[in-house]
């Protein structure tokens, strides 16, 4: 097939291209600036033009845009895209419904909600990982005879103590807000598999607005109360959560943290700064016993990417409770997940006890990877797709 390849700076970008001609597909790329993604109009001339010279198949993109569907739907050409952000409001604008539109999400209770809606261009596919690459990435030192870890117990990834944290710039809530928030934030935290955030902010909705105005796009359906739960609340929620999990953690193992909050500290932690997706971080992830994913709360069921690239460059992974890991891979056999802070303390324990045991499973869930859930497995899952509904 001959592909119109949308390409802004989203993950995954080489990767997913690569797929793509290594299944024996034709790629023409479209420089794109995710920025104007509900309407710009060069941009739109611009692409209808290059639809026009090139006939493609079809047009894909890392994560789904208005604009791109409006102009595939006038032209009469499918759109695929693969979300991974979430939350990801532009989900919810009118043009999801486009007929042109094959999108795909990596949450599945996410895809259900808009089945159930009777909206029938969304659909569940997981993310991946290109574990042929990653597998090239080698520390120094490695042999196959040994092995050079340099952490015990590491996490990479945003503690949502950035300035772009909206929950702090909410300065004049009242007293009742703060309690409520408090009491329903506490109570999330100790629920896994189930974000009940959104459903439980109608009593407080006026005072968040007043607090920090946030109005939904005119193309969109989205509420206010998804708005604040998803982007506020639910990020706060892991943040605090994290935060939590850290503190556990090294109140009896020394640990490791990968972020872009330089200045956090904490006492029997090393905090490294951030780390580069393409090499740093699956060193990071093949030198740790123990790598753990902690997810964003607005994930309601899905594997988060960070979990497939930990698996696939060959890391033990520990994860929290995500509903979709069960219908791909076996707890305790392909990785394993702790279900409260006293689980996790029980589970890292024994892991940094049990060598043989973990390296076994981090090779498990590296094959399974490998065998089920490269790039190259969704190109065929997608091309697949649309072959039987041309």
């Amino acid at each position: 097939m001959k592909i119109l390849f949308i390409e802004w700076n989203s993950f995954g970008n080489n990767d997913m291209k690569q797929a793509f001609e290594a299944e024996g597909h034709t790629l023409i790329t479209f420089p794109f600036s995710n920025k104007e993604g509900r309407h710009d109009d060069p941009t739109e001339q611009k692409l209808a033009e290059a639809l026009h010279r090139e006939t493609p198949d079809f047009v894909f993109s890392f994560n789904y845009f208005p604009l791109i569907s409006n102009v595939c739907k006038k032209e009469d050409i499918k759109y695929v895209s693969w979300v991974y952000d979430s939350p990801y409001v532009m989900l919810y604008s009118y043009t999801t419904i486009n007929p042109c539109n094959i999108i795909y999400v990596f949450d599945k209770e996410l895809c259900m909600e808009f089945q159930r809606s009777g909206i029938n261009t969304v659909h569940y596919l997981p993310m991946a990982a290109n574990v042929e690459r990653l597998d090239q990435i080698l520390p120094s030192g490695y042999t196959s005879a040994s092995f050079p870890y340099l952490y015990d117990i590491s996490f990479v990834g945003s503690l949502y103590t950035e300035k772009h944290n909206f929950f702090e710039r909410m300065t004049t809530l009242s007293n009742y807000t703060k309690g409520y928030l408090d009491a329903l934030m506490s109570a999330q935290m100790k629920i896994q598999g189930y974000n009940f955030i959104q459903e439980s902010l109608s009593p407080i909705m006026e005072d968040l607005y007043k607090a920090l105005p946030m109005d939904p796009n005119p193309d969109g359906v989205e509420s206010k109360e998804y708005l604040y739960a998803q982007y506020v609340i639910n990020r706060k929620i892991t943040g605090l959560e994290r935060n939590t999990v850290l503190q556990a953690i090294t109140s009896r193992h020394k640990m490791d943290l990968f972020t872009h909050d330089k200045t956090f500290t904490m006492p029997n932690l090393t905090n490294h700064g951030p780390v580069d997706n393409i090499v740093q971080m699956p060193l990071v992830f093949k030198q740790s016993r123990i790598n753990l994913n902690i997810s964003l709360r607005s994930i309601l069921s899905g594997i988060p990417q960070r979990a497939f690239d930990i698996m696939g460059s060959g890391g033990f992974l520990l994860s929290n409770y995500q509903a979709d890991f069960l219908d791909d891979f076996v707890p305790g056999e392909d990785f394993d997940y702790y279900e409260s802070i006293d689980d996790l303390l029980t589970k890292t324990d024994y892991y940094l006890l049990h060598e043989k045991e973990r390296v076994a499973i981090a090779q498990n869930g590296h094959d399974k990877v490998l065998a089920s859930h490269t790039y190259r497995h969704r190109v065929r899952e997608i091309c697949d797709a649309l072959s039987r509904t041309s």
